[in-house]
């Protein structure tokens, strides 16, 4: 049962108030406790200095010391209190006793209080036959001119306020837990109407799989936190729907290019086998079509291992200091032998020094890969020209050709594993074995992030395109 939430933070809220209830209880309990008390004291010792001070008055005026503790006596009425005045001896000379038969008796073991402070103390005593408690004050009064001492004790029943404080302790035995009950059953409910949406989300997210992606969570209020977890799940959905659709294109797209090849292979030996006996001349066409394909299928497949330990981070960087000019050089050397096959004119410019710490080898397949999509797409007499501009913290590697260009609508896309501008796919043999499978240019964009640089299409028309790599200079050291 604790295993729901919605239980929890009942009890929680339950247990919450409990606290906050039982503390303001015991609080208002204590805080009227002591008022009581004190206004209980308040009533007694004010009674103790009225008489006092009519006995003195009384003595003053003249009158026998009987009249007058007499008349200091009557003169004050208090129903619930007891008075009587003794001699220093403890003799009583005379008492007021209370319409219920409480007397004032004089405390046993009672120390006589200095002057003329008053002594409060609770003291048990017989009312009727009944235990009961009683607050007692006692003075001692010293009247000068006569030389006489007198004690003067006046005492009142504790049970009024003891009645008191059960009453109140009954409204708060009472009162918290009915408060406490429609509290837990309001905090169920509102528990309950808060995590609906919980509920209906987990519903939902039960009926999604990895066919039915496109479902996405209800959204009850956009604005709270539930709405706000369920919009952010639906990214999550989404990303997740978008990573499936890659994941089966890129399945789909491999197994196109890779069955390409394979077919051909099948084909041409199959027409090798259905005679015996050939000419040494169609034995080695049929090798070099192979060949071909062979060289076509172990790209397709490099550059697959390529790309598939980039998406799982295996593949790491192995830095080294080297010159990036000399790495250009290089490249357009290599390039340049397979471009003379269509007398396409690969330059490149002697740039000044330009330090770089990298991944040679991963920059050096990305600079092939853009001469190689330049050579593949540049007619035959054209040209491939590769440069390197420095700037203040940042290498400009820049291959442009004089080729057709890249359609306007495929712009956006050729980044894009797989992606070709030619919709028909189409098999032109170049010097680099065949026509590419459209995985170059995304491995080229991603050794240049991962350099933290950038790879971008400048410009692209009838005149040719350019593809510009932007290097950080901070590699350097």
């Amino acid at each position: 049962m604790l295993d729901s939430v919605r239980t929890r933070l009942t009890l929680w809220h339950t247990g919450a108030l409990a606290f906050v209830l039982i503390a303001f209880s015991v609080g208002v309990y204590l805080l009227a406790a002591n008022q009581l008390h004190r206004r209980l004291d308040a009533g007694v010792r004010t009674t103790v200095e009225g008489i006092s001070r009519l006995l003195a008055y009384e003595l003053a005026e003249g009158e026998r010391e009987a009249q007058a503790i007499h008349s200091a006596l009557t003169e004050h009425y208090f129903p619930d209190q007891a008075a009587a005045i003794f001699d220093v001896q403890g003799r009583l000379l005379e008492e007021k006793v209370s319409p219920d038969n409480l007397r004032a008796d004089l405390p046993a073991k009672l120390t006589l209080p200095d002057g003329d402070e008053i002594r409060l103390l609770n003291v048990p005593g017989r009312i009727n036959g009944a235990e009961e408690k009683l607050r007692v004050a006692a003075r001692h009064v010293t009247i000068a001119r006569e030389n006489k001492s007198y004690l003067i004790v006046v005492s009142q029943r504790l049970s009024g306020v003891s009645q008191d404080l059960a009453g109140l302790r009954g409204i708060f035995l009472a009162a918290v837990p009915i408060a406490l009950l429609l509290a837990g059953f309001g905090g169920w409910l509102l528990a309950r109407k808060s995590l609906a949406p919980v509920s209906e989300m987990s519903q939902s997210a039960r009926r999604i799989s990895a066919e039915r992606l496109g479902q996405r969570l209800p959204i009850a209020n956009p604005r709270d936190e539930l709405g706000q977890l369920a919009a952010t799940f639906n990214e999550l959905l989404a990303r997740l729907q978008e990573s499936f659709a890659q994941q089966r294109q890129f399945v789909a797209d491999a197994s196109h290019e890779l069955r390409t090849p394979l077919h051909v292979i099948h084909t041409a030996t199959e027409v090798m086998m259905e005679r015996p006996q050939r000419d040494m001349s169609e034995y080695r066409e049929t090798m070099a079509i192979i060949n071909e394909q062979t060289r076509r299928l172990n790209r397709i497949v490099e550059d697959l291992f390529t790309l598939a330990r980039a998406d799982a981070g295996q593949r790491d960087l192995e830095p080294q200091d080297f010159y990036l000019d000399e790495l250009l050089a290089e490249t357009a050397r290599a390039a340049a032998v397979l471009a003379a096959r269509k007398q396409i004119a690969v330059e490149f410019r002697e740039a000044a020094e330009a330090p770089f710490r990298g991944d040679e080898a991963l920059l050096r397949q990305m600079l092939l890969n853009l001469l190689d999509n330049a050579v593949k797409h540049t007619p035959a007499g054209g040209e491939v020209a590769l440069r390197l501009v420095r700037a203040d913290s940042t290498y400009s590697v820049v291959v442009t050709d004089t080729g057709t260009g890249v359609p306007i609508e495929a712009q956006p896309h050729i980044f894009e594993r797989f992606y070709r501008a030619d919709k028909a796919r189409s098999r032109a043999a170049n010097g680099y074995g065949g026509a590419g499978a459209g995985l170059g240019l995304s491995i080229a964009l991603w050794v240049a992030e991962v350099h933290g640089g950038s790879l971008i299409l400048q410009h692209s028309d009838h005149t040719g395109s350019a593809f510009r790599v932007t290097l950080p200079t901070n590699q350097t050291g």
